[in-house]
């Protein structure tokens, strides 16, 4: 189970540098008030993007090592560190100031995911899941992202809108984990030839970017406060209930889902405190980022995004 939470958390970490150097390169860049291809060719000769892109590789190589050596519901939480990481990087980097209220939410989402995970205890079920049981999750995903996008699509501009896509965001990112790792089973059992010949392989990378899209909607939907809590919670409590489902990890129950909650709640106040940091507000205002591995970068601020 340890080498799945250190390759989890350099896989993070190489998100979060990922998150920091495209958005030090967007910085770069002339900006304009509508899509411009010339943009991918500016921001091709910009170093710090280059790199962003080398962190994006890096995550996703230590995120599918991390799910080949340990449990969907273990791994996946453990990517809300990303966020304060960034804000870490990003200090450094940019130069920006994380406030006293800032420090208090990495402490508290540390807490509560330790807190979380610790009283869980997961376990290491199987590492395929038979497609019988595939197909009843991935309808019951595609009916909630629907579900999800549709609610968005009738809001206006603003948080409610936000956090609807964040919602579909956050089950996309989740079922592509959970994709991934059947992926990564085929490779460990038939080598290459096998893992892209294989289903999972094409929708994990399908999946994928349609959770990029919806959450850049989300981003450009309404504030941070809104759409990185729905973002943050709801991808780890989807993991964790593809995990069950999927590949037969357990949870301990009982008397432990009391500091279980405990931990979710400290998560969810921290993800709150962290997204009115002015940091973590400019981290995502260039559209160039995103949770998971599959990311790009350098597209306009979003409109009606938070002043800092």
């Amino acid at each position: 189970m340890w080498p799945a939470v250190l390759f989890a958390l350099l896989a993070a970490a190489s998100n979060a540098l990922a998150t920091v150097l495209q958005r030090r390169a967007a910085r770069t860049v002339p900006l304009s008030t509508g899509l411009r291809l010339g943009l991918f060719v500016d921001l091709l000769h910009r170093a710090a993007w280059l790199g962003g892109m080398l962190a994006v590789i890096a995550a996703a190589c230590f995120q599918a090592l991390a799910l080949s050596q340990g449990a969907l519901s273990v791994v996946q939480p453990i990517f809300v560190l990303e966020l304060p990481l960034a804000l870490l990087i990003g200090r450094l980097l940019l130069g920006g100031r994380i406030p006293r209220g800032g420090w208090t939410g990495v402490g508290l989402l540390v807490v509560g995911l330790g807190t979380a995970l610790a009283s869980a205890a997961p376990t290491i079920g199987t590492d395929h899941a038979p497609f019988s049981r595939w197909v009843p999750a991935l309808v019951v995903c595609a009916v909630v992202i629907a579900t999800a996008v549709g609610a968005a699509l009738r809001q206006g501009a603003g948080g409610v809108r936000a956090a609807c896509f964040a919602a579909a965001a956050a089950v996309a990112y989740a079922l592509t984990a959970a994709l991934m790792k059947d992926a990564t089973y085929t490779w460990q059992i038939g080598g290459p030839a096998e893992f892209f010949v294989s289903w999972q392989t094409y929708a994990f990378a399908a999946v994928g970017v349609a959770a990029l899209f919806l959450f850049e909607n989300a981003m450009q939907s309404g504030p941070l406060t809104a759409s990185q809590p729905v973002l943050t919670l709801g991808d780890a409590l989807v993991s964790l209930s593809l995990g069950v489902t999927l590949f037969d990890e357990r949870l301990r129950a009982g008397w432990w889902l009391v500091p279980e909650c405990l931990g979710i709640a400290l998560v969810l106040w921290g993800a709150v405190l962290l997204s009115r940091v002015a940091l973590a507000r400019e981290l995502a205002g260039g559209q160039d980022t995103a949770p998971t591995a599959a990311r790009t970068a350098g597209t306009d601020p979003a409109p009606g995004s938070p002043d800092t």
